[in-house]
């Protein structure tokens, strides 16, 4: 039937499931004492020698600089000393940006044509300025 796929019971079974079973168990407890040594003693010199170096929480080293998409928002959090206001401002900015994303009947009235015709050159200038200044 159904069950075998030549259409008859054959007694010339191969049992897989004890030798994987420990050959599973095999390579987790090797890899688990490789990563126990590494953790515990250090064996191999994988961390780089800059993260050994003592932090400073309120400073930010100087060889630290965010990839680029990261730029404005990180020159944001430079210029307000204030932790909570920056991280006000970072919010309020993003907001800022999904709302020019999303806002489409708005510009469509006369009265705001004026208003929002210039928010295509704007937002994007001041991204582009505030990323430079970050570096």
């Amino acid at each position: 039937g159904s069950c075998y796929p030549l259409g008859y019971d054959t007694a010339l079974k191969i049992p897989f499931y004890p030798s994987l079973l420990c050959l599973d168990i095999k390579g987790f407890s090797n890899i688990l004492v490789l990563y126990l040594a590494q953790s515990l003693f250090g064996i191999l010199p994988l961390a780089h020698p800059d993260n050994a170096i003592v932090v400073d929480r309120y400073v930010t080293p100087l060889h630290i600089v965010p990839e680029w998409y990261f730029l404005s928002f990180y020159a944001m959090l430079k210029t307000i000393p204030n932790k909570t206001a920056g991280l006000l401002v970072m919010i309020a900015s993003l907001q800022l940006l999904f709302l020019l994303a999303e806002q489409r009947n708005l510009s469509s009235l006369i009265q705001f044509k004026f208003i929002f015709g210039a928010r295509e050159y704007s937002v994007p200038m001041i991204w582009f300025i505030c990323s430079f200044y970050a570096l």
